[in-house]
């Protein structure tokens, strides 16, 4: 996991001269694969503090099987927000072996924080209604390369 941390934050590194005013959307993070049962998702990185704080804001749509997974050097519980954001999402806290803890909906432009309801590491963002539509609920497992090994 160190190794794949460690390339995942060298992406971010070698992108960092790239960031965007604090007023756009982020839009060329490095991107994974990932799968939720037989469906894929097509997720940006987030993997510094600055991708992290900035995340889905400014976005005004997001296309169906895109999202954003943020990535933290460690477990602790994860609170987001939603300043600045434009579309509605859901939030999936993910555990290291890509099991989904538990899902909120957040409302566009508001400072709810929302919360894992224990320590995570991933936090995935999608549009809302995806994870519904899908099935995918808590207990539900993730796929891709930061789960494999757990």
């Amino acid at each position: 996991m160190k190794k794949l941390l460690t390339v995942l934050l060298g992406y971010a590194l070698a992108l960092g001269p790239l960031a965007h005013a604090q007023d756009a959307p982020q839009m060329n993070l490095p991107r994974i694969k990932m799968g939720a049962g037989m469906h894929l998702i097509d997720a940006q990185l987030a993997t510094n503090s600055q991708q992290r704080a900035t995340g889905l804001m400014f976005r005004k749509e997001m296309p169906a099987s895109e999202g954003m997974l943020f990535v933290f050097e460690q477990a602790s519980e994860q609170c987001f927000w939603m300043k600045n954001t434009l579309i509605p999402l859901t939030a999936a806290f993910v555990a290291d072996d890509g099991t989904i803890i538990n899902l909120v909906d957040m409302k566009p432009q508001t400072t709810d924080s929302q919360c894992s309801a224990k320590p995570v590491r991933y936090v995935l963002e999608m549009n809302q209604g995806w994870f519904a539509k899908k099935g995918i609920k808590a207990g539900s497992k993730l796929s891709g390369t930061p789960f494999h090994g757990k």
